[in-house]
């Protein structure tokens, strides 16, 4: 019993001296992480805002031109009348896959 207690004391003080530290060190200096943003094709961009003008009509049948989903924000402005129409047509296809029917 005595060697368990000895033992134990022992452990307890080896911790609480490995705890302690000086303060003689520097502090650590804190490191930036640099992630590259993946760059996109702009096909990839714009199908990526096709689809997104796709979720955005599905979830809002009276979305309007003006509410241009954030991953178009990059594209020209010119055709923004013709990705939404894609949009929507794509959120048609949705809508008809939903329900089992092939139409064109």
């Amino acid at each position: 019993m005595r060697r368990t207690a000895t033992a134990l004391l022992a452990a307890a003080t080896l911790t609480l001296a490995g705890c302690s530290s000086s303060d003689d060190s520097e502090p650590s200096k804190a490191t930036a992480t640099v992630t590259k943003t993946p760059r996109f094709s702009a096909a990839e961009q714009r199908e990526a805002c096709v689809d997104a003008w796709a979720e955005v009509i599905l979830d809002n049948a009276d979305a309007e031109l003006d509410q241009e989903p954030t991953e178009c924000t990059d594209l020209p402005r010119d055709d923004r009348m013709d990705r939404y129409m894609q949009g929507l047509q794509k959120r048609n296809a949705i809508n008809r896959s939903a329900l089992g029917t092939n139409l064109p």
